[in-house]
């Protein structure tokens, strides 16, 4: 027999890390069941060989040559992104509303103390209106886009926006615009999880995170302009003060409309469906012309040997399916990430413009305040990009972590002094302008990365739809008891809320140590080893992989060939 160069007499075929000199120490490899099913698929021998190819090229390919060859594919992503703008506005409008005059005023009941304010049930309502309906988008969509693709369900979505940004511009009473959230947030839900997958697969292994924290990128802006159409409007006393906010939101969908009318499908997907041809032709697309170290059928192989990898691995696509063999761990890896973004204080941001107010700041200096921080989150998320080009994800998200936990504490002590001191006012709200730019510097970019490296190829829609929703679910009693947290006529807890989100915020540091891995530099092959060896979180990036080795079998290549009877036969598996 032919040796591969693997420690034969040693190998475990319960142990799948085996110690392995030739190629490199402790070495995560497939499973010999695995690679033996696998040799049997027609043509494997050709795809392995251009599997490898296109491994090593995207694993050697810099950040520079990968703009250079995927400038088209970064515009594309950048586009569908976008409609995450829409959201990430809607958050901060309807959560800014409730430090609205005019808006308070025409919803809102009158206080003792002659103000208006909406209750805090219907705050709590209103916010988790929209929350509700993105859980049901979310699921829908995680068997819509797999069956029809990202394409036509972004457009499908999109109109329904159109649609549905009526209702709340029309709205008369505080019961129609709930209505109006449910039904706005059921696209949004759309977007939050295919913009990411999108990303996350027409992109390569070193421009991933780049193009997935874009979308937090993209939530901050929409944050941003909202706090600023907000501002513009305090000094407009009529109707349209909270009207033309609401109306602004039809300039996005039909623009992207247009730009996904001709954005290529993702390649990814194509080949999950087994339309491989048309996956070349996509990918041909996403990619610069004329590049002489580019070779789209090596990336179209490397796609097709990660996808049969994945079957063999786990053969189901369904729900169910994040839930059984190694997609557990994965699925608690991406969900627990993706909720953390909601349980490490995160709502005194969306709160903020309200959090001001009730902290002692005037009305227009709240909302500068919001904008200042939401300013700052831009600016986070942009140097966060040089950060992940030196730093792991796992080692951003656990310091960045640490660092909000230190701020909630200082905010929480200095929430002790009384309303009255103006002093204590200002610096509870630089506090929250550091957690901010803090969070979109480490965690809230970071995250988008995570869910969509960490997450199978053939599993990545479903499993992110669980984790936002997830995240959704910790947002619903975020918005329960967040008013009541801060709103005077209910709890009134006001800067101490920062205690409460220490400590649950500790929690998630303990998590982050020892449970999230690192998926910086692998392709989507490797990762699928790591996790099928389950390795340990602190070790993935520690541990070479190779994902065309069994413990004691390998898929051969073409080029390894007996000659019989003057003739070449392929010889499909290395036995020892």
């Amino acid at each position: 027999m032919t040796s591969t160069g693997i420690d034969f007499a040693n190998a475990n075929h319960e142990a799948k890390v085996v110690e392995d000199d030739s190629l490199g120490g402790n070495v995560a490899v497939a499973n010999d069941g695995v690679m033996r099913r696998m040799s049997v698929i027609p043509g494997i021998s050709e795809i392995t060989d251009g599997a490898i190819a296109g491994t090593e090229a995207e694993k050697r390919m810099g950040i520079i040559e990968g703009f250079r060859l995927y400038p088209k594919a970064a515009a594309w992503s950048m586009l569908l992104s976008t409609a995450i703008i829409m959201e990430g506005y809607d958050v901060v409008l309807l959560a800014s509303f409730y430090a609205f005059p005019q808006f308070n005023q025409k919803y809102g009941t009158l206080l003792p103390d002659g103000t208006y304010q909406v209750p805090a049930a219907w705050q709590a309502g209103l916010s988790n209106g929209a929350n509700v309906g993105e859980i049901i988008g979310l699921f829908a969509n995680g068997i819509i886009s797999e069956r029809y693709g990202y394409r036509k369900t972004m457009i499908v979505s999109l109109s329904a926006v159109i649609c549905f940004i009526f209702i709340p511009f029309f709205a008369q009473n505080v019961q129609t615009l709930e209505v109006a959230e449910i039904l706005c947030g059921i696209p949004w839900g759309v977007f939050q999880t295919l913009t990411t997958a999108y990303a996350a697969e027409v992109m390569p292994v070193p421009l991933r995170c780049y193009l997935c924290t874009y979308v937090n990128l993209c939530w901050v802006l929409g944050q941003l302009i909202a706090s600023g159409v907000l501002r513009a409007m305090l000094s407009n006393h009529t109707q349209w003060a909270y009207r033309i906010p609401f109306a602004i939101q039809w300039i996005w969908p039909l623009p992207i409309i247009i730009g996904v009318l001709f954005a290529p499908e993702s390649p990814w997907w194509l080949v999950r469906r087994g339309r491989t041809e048309d996956a070349k032709k996509a990918l041909l697309r996403l990619t610069s012309k004329n590049d002489p170290n580019f070779n789209a059928d090596d990336t179209i192989d490397m796609m097709i040997h990660t996808n049969a990898l994945e079957i063999e691995i786990s053969a189901g696509t369904s729900y169910w399916d994040c839930f059984k063999g190694i997609d557990l761990r994965r699925t608690e890896i991406v969900v627990v990430v993706w909720m953390i973004q909601n349980l490490c204080g995160s709502a005194f941001m969306g709160y903020s413009t309200y959090f001001y107010e009730q902290a002692g700041l005037a009305t227009e200096n709240a909302f500068d305040m919001s904008m200042a921080q939401y300013a700052l989150g831009a600016i986070g998320t942009f140097l966060s990009w040089f950060l992940m080009a030196k730093v792991g994800r796992r080692k951003i998200y656990l310091y960045g972590l640490i660092v909000l936990d230190l701020l909630l504490i200082i905010i929480g002590f200095i929430g002790i002094a009384p309303s009255s001191n103006k002093a204590a006012s200002w610096v509870i709200g630089s506090m929250l302008l550091i957690y901010t730019f803090t969070y979109d510097f480490t965690v809230g970019p970071v995250c988008y990365s995570l869910v969509a490296e960490l997450s199978s190829t053939r599993l990545r829609t479903k499993t992110i739809v669980l984790s936002r929703n997830a995240y959704n679910v910790i947002g619903i009693i975020n918005n329960i008891w967040t008013p009541y947290m801060l709103n005077p006529s209910a709890w009134g807890w006001g800067p101490k809320t920062g205690f409460f989100w220490f400590g649950l915020d500790f929690f998630c540091v303990v998590w982050t140590f020892f449970r999230l891995p690192e998926p910086k530099g692998r392709t989507y092959g490797e990762l699928d080893i790591l996790f099928t060896n389950k390795v340990p979180a602190r070790k993935f990036s520690k541990t070479d992989v190779t994902q065309f080795h069994g413990e004691t079998v390998r898929l051969a290549s073409v080029s390894e060939v007996v000659n019989e009877k003057g003739g070449f036969t392929e010889q499909k598996e290395y036995v020892s």
